[in-house]
C-alpha cells in the first residue's frame, strides 16, 4: 500500500454525508501497552473477532518507518536493497529485449514495404503493374547490379561513351523477346537481354526469400514478445516487495528518534456488512413496504455498515533468537470508527486509495508514458495477428508492460468476484446525496447497527484482556 492520508479522512472528502456530519457514527479508542507481549496479537484477535461478527474485512493501509539507529531498519534496508538489485538486473534485461522488439518491428516494417511492390506486380491494373516493376527493377539495379562496379548497368549508362542508351532500355525492356525489338544496336541490346534474364530470375526468388525472411522475424518477435512478458512479470515481485520494505517519513513524529530502537506501525483494517433491507423490513425494523419486490428493484444503492480500525503501533524490534525476524513488543493505540456508506461511497474509496498504489507502479518504469506503450502495442498486435490462422477469439492481444502491474493476474481474478468486489474498479464520478428514502431509513438503520457494532469489538476486546468496563 502506498503512503495515503489517513482512511477516514478520503471518507470525509468523498462522501457528501460525511462532508457535511465531519464525524462517524461512532468512535472508540483503546490503549494497550506491553513491551513483553508481542503486537501481533492485538491486530488477529480484533481481525478474527471482526470476522467471527460477520464483517467482510480486508486492509486498506499498511505503513511502517523504523528509526534509523535500530538493526531493523539495517535489516529491512539490506532486504529492500536485494529485492531493488533483482528488481533491477531483470529490468535491465527487458529493455535488452525491448530494444531487440523495437528493432524487429523497423524490419518488419520495411518488409512490409518490399512486400507491397511483390504484390502489385501481379495486380491486374497495368499502371499499377508496370510502376512495381520499374520500382523493383531500380531496387535490382542498386543492391544487386551495383556490386558488378563498372560493368553495372547504372555504371555504364552513366560514365562510359557509347552507353547512354543502356539504362533506359533495360527500364523498357521486360523480357528477353522485348529487349531483342528494342530499336538499338547489338552490343546495346545483348547487354539489356543478359540483365533482363538476370533480374527475372532475381524477381521470383527475391520473392521467396523475402515472403520467408518475413515470416521467421514474425515467428521471432512473437518469441520476443513472450520473453517480455515473462521478464516483466519475473520482475513484478521484487519491485512490489522493494515498495512495501521502503520506510514511510513520519515527519516529525516524537516516537521516532533517530538512535533509539523504535519502530512504528500503522494498519487500517474496513470492515462491512451490506444491510438486508427486505430481512430488516420483515423484522420490523423498516417499514413493511420495503419488503416488498417492486420496492426492493426501485432502490439504486446498497448500503453498509462499515467499521474502520486503525492501528498505531509503536514497538521495540526485537530479534527473536537463532531466527532472521522480530517480534514487536510496544504501545498499541487502536481505534475503531463506524460509519454508514453506500456502495458509491465504498467504491470511490477503494478508487481513491488504489490512485495511490497505481502512481506507484507506474512510478517504477520512469519516462515510459501510457501513450508509447500504447504504440507499441498496436504494432505488436498488428504484425502478430497477421494472417493468423488461429480464431479471432484466440489471439494473444495482452500487453506485457501491463503484466509488470499484475494487470492480467487481476483480470482473471476478477472473473471469479462478486459484483460488489468488481465496483471497486468502475470509475466513480461525484457521489449524489441520499434521497429522502435512503437517508430517513437505510443510512438511519445503518448508523445504528455501526455505532453497536463498533461498541461491540471495542468493549468485547476490553472484556477479553481484562480491561476496565467502559465508562
Amino acid at each position: 500500500m502506498g503512503d495515503i492520508k489517513a482512511v477516514y479522512e478520503i471518507i470525509k472528502d468523498i462522501s457528501p454525508y460525511y462532508k457535511k456530519k465531519g464525524e462517524p457514527e461512532a468512535e472508540h479508542k483503546l490503549v494497550y501497552d506491553s513491551s513483553t507481549e508481542t503486537l501481533e496479537p492485538v491486530y488477529f484477535f480484533i481481525l478474527d473477532l471482526m470476522q467471527d461478527l460477520g464483517m467482510k474485512t480486508e486492509k486498506l493501509s499498511d505503513n511502517f518507518a523504523s528509526s534509523p539507529g535500530s538493526g531493523h531498519f539495517s535489516e529491512l534496508g539490506q532486504r529492500a536493497t536485494i529485492m531493488q538489485q533483482q528488481g533491477a538486473k531483470i529490468l535491465g534485461d527487458v529493455n535488452t529485449v525491448l530494444r531487440s522488439v523495437l528493432n524487429l518491428i523497423y524490419d518488419l516494417k520495411e518488409f512490409k514495404i518490399r512486400l507491397k511492390i511483390y504484390t502489385d506486380l501481379k495486380s491486374k491494373d497495368p499502371n499499377i503493374s508496370q510502376a512495381a516493376r520499374l520500382s523493383l527493377k531500380q531496387l535490382w539495379m542498386d543492391k544487386v547490379d551495383i556490386q558488378k562496379g563498372n560493368s553495372s548497368v547504372k555504371a555504364m549508362a552513366l560514365g562510359q561513351a557509347g552507353f547512354q542508351t543502356l539504362l533506359d532500355a533495360f527500364l523498357v525492356a521486360d523480357n528477353e523477346k522485348e529487349a531483342k525489338d528494342l530499336d538499338l544496336n547489338d552490343r546495346i541490346k545483348r547487354i539489356v537481354m543478359s540483365r533482363v534474364i538476370e533480374f527475372n530470375a532475381w524477381l521470383g526468388q527475391s520473392e521467396r526469400e523475402l515472403t520467408k525472411r518475413y515470416g521467421l522475424e514474425r515467428a521471432y518477435l512473437k518469441s520476443q514478445v513472450n520473453s517480455l512478458k515473462l521478464y516483466t512479470k519475473w520482475a513484478k515481485p521484487y519491485l512490489v516487495a522493494a515498495a512495501k520494505l521502503q520506510n514511510k517519513d513520519f515527519g516529525r513524529d516524537p516516537a521516532l528518534v533517530n538512535v533509539f530502537n523504535t519502530l512504528l506501525l500503522e494498519l487500517t483494517l474496513l470492515g462491512k456488512q451490506e444491510l438486508k433491507i427486505k430481512e430488516e423490513a420483515l423484522e420490523g425494523n423498516l417499514p413493511i413496504e420495503f419488503s416488498k419486490e417492486h420496492f426492493l428493484k426501485s432502490i439504486k444503492r446498497k448500503y453498509y455498515s462499515c467499521y474502520l480500525v486503525d492501528f498505531r503501533f509503536r514497538g521495540i524490534p526485537q530479534r527473536v533468537a537463532q531466527q532472521s525476524h522480530y517480534a514487536f513488543g510496544g504501545l498499541a493505540e487502536v481505534t475503531f470508527r463506524g460509519y454508514a456508506l453506500n456502495e458509491e461511497e465504498i467504491a470511490k474509496l477503494y478508487q481513491e486509495i488504489d490512485k495511490s498504489d497505481l502512481e506507484l507502479a507506474l512510478g517504477f518504469v520512469e519516462g515510459a508514458s501510457d501513450e508509447s506503450l500504447k504504440q507499441m502495442q498496436e504494432e505488436i498486435d498488428f504484425f502478430l495477428s497477421e494472417e493468423d490462422e488461429k480464431p479471432v477469439e484466440n489471439k494473444d492481444s495482452s500487453n506485457p508492460f501491463l503484466a509488470l502491474f499484475g494487470f492480467y493476474d487481476k483480470k482473471e481474478a476478477s472473473k471469479s468476484k462478486p459484483k460488489e468486489e468488481k465496483q471497486k474498479k468502475k470509475e466513480i464520478g461525484e457521489i449524489k446525496k441520499d434521497s429522502w428514502i435512503e437517508k430517513e431509513h437505510l443510512r438511519k438503520l445503518c448508523t445504528k447497527k455501526a455505532q453497536e457494532a463498533t461498541f461491540n469489538l471495542f468493549e468485547i476486546y476490553k472484556k477479553a484482556h481484562g480491561m476496565p468496563a467502559y465508562t
